[in-house]
């Protein structure tokens, strides 16, 4: 068969042959592409191969295509001209933001009062209504009236039986520890003073005065310090920077100042005393040697990195201040607002909500790629299935 093969090929003319081996480089050409789309389609599918590649292009972001380069010396001088209208726009976006600012003051008043009486309801000043106190939960919805009174005798019983609390007890301190930010800042001996946190609030700077907010810890009498309020300040800009007008996007914090807090002797949490043996050199002799070391606390909040005139501070000093920057707009923006919900741990499930939708969606285009291997005629499950663990090759 293969001589036969071979004569009917040695008869051929030779434009035939060409002709065949051009049709050939074709078919072989199209297979090729054809591959290529179906590892393109598949490397698109890989959220590890997205993921670098939108980090390449974010690296990108902003590099000159050489494009601009290229462009005639009038159409350079228009485009600058666009610059400078772009550069008048960040200057009115930042009138913009003070105007919000001001708004949020204003608003803060409106708020105020709901925050002072939820403040007395913690601390047992305040004993609400029953009106106020009335809350249907979905579950409540679904329950029968009979169902309700047996609900509400087994609660009234609980009661007797515990000692009758007031206000909500560690009310601040669940909602701490309820927020990864704020937990990943608690150590377990921050806990005790904490208990005594009565309240938080956020007051804005007065109108004319430089951009800024303070946050106020107040704490009822208690054994480890005697202030009753901890204060922490950000003081912020809303203007462009001139050297770089472009980068600006809204009010940014520059700095923050703490307050001192006045620890009862031997209570100060922020320190630790360790005991270090010596040895002399000479003699040989030991000694034990006590030093006063900084501790881990989520008091330490309160001395933040100083920031020099020169603006320039170590990796170290950036990074906590970077960190402080971030607690602090996330109490003033979500603990204070919403802190019944992160008591409960409502809002966390909002949060947990965010993520899940994005975990779908993955699961989602997971099925598509299966669907669509299942839909191509030229797919083998076999070449994709894995051998169980113990019979794969070490």
């Amino acid at each position: 068969m293969a001589d036969i093969d071979n004569k009917d090929q040695a008869e051929m003319d030779p434009a035939d042959m060409e002709d065949v081996e051009d049709v050939e480089e074709e078919e072989t050409g199209e297979d090729e592409n054809s591959k290529a789309r179906q590892l393109t389609v598949q490397m698109m599918q890989n959220p590890q191969i997205l993921a670098a590649l939108q980090e390449r292009l974010d690296g990108l972001n902003g590099s000159p295509s050489g494009y601009m380069e290229s462009l005639p010396k009038v159409v350079k001088r228009r485009v600058n001209a666009l610059k400078n209208l772009q550069a008048k726009c960040a200057h009115i976006e930042a009138k913009f933001y003070e105007e919000v600012h001001e708004l949020e003051r204003k608003y803060a008043a409106l708020y105020q009062p709901l925050f002072d009486k939820r403040s007395e309801i913690v601390t047992a000043a305040y004993e609400p209504t029953d009106e106020e106190c009335e809350w249907k939960t979905d579950e409540e919805e679904e329950l029968t009236d009979e169902m309700k009174e047996k609900a509400k005798l087994e609660e009234e019983k609980k009661d007797e039986e515990k000692e009758n609390p007031k206000g909500i007890p560690e009310f601040w301190l669940t909602v701490f520890k309820n927020v990864d930010l704020l937990s990943d800042m608690l150590q377990e001996h921050d806990e005790p003073v904490l208990k005594h946190l009565q309240d938080i609030k956020v007051k804005f700077s007065d109108p004319g005065q430089p951009m800024s907010f303070t946050l106020e810890f107040h704490f009822e009498p208690n054994e480890f310090f005697t202030n009753t309020v901890l204060i922490k300040t950000y003081k912020m800009r809303s203007e462009p920077d001139e050297s770089d007008p472009f980068s600006f996007d809204g009010p940014e914090i520059m700095s923050c100042t703490g307050c001192t807090i006045d620890w009862t002797k031997g209570k100060n949490i922020t320190l630790k005393t360790i005991k270090k043996k010596q040895k002399h050199k000479g003699r040989g002799t030991v000694r034990t040697v006590t030093k006063t070391v900084p501790n881990d606390s989520f008091f330490n909040f309160f001395t933040p990195p100083e920031v020099p005139e020169s603006g320039e501070l170590d990796e170290d000093s950036e990074a906590i201040l970077a960190a402080d920057f971030e607690i602090g707009h996330f109490i003033r923006e979500r603990i204070v607002p919403r802190a019944v919900l992160y008591f409960t741990g409502e809002a966390i499930e909002d949060d947990d909500d965010d993520y899940d939708e994005e975990g779908e969606e993955a699961d989602d285009e997971e099925g598509e790629e299966e669907a669509d291997e299942e839909n191509d005629p030229d797919y083998d499950p076999k070449k994709d299935a894995t051998p169980p663990a113990e019979c794969r090759q070490q």
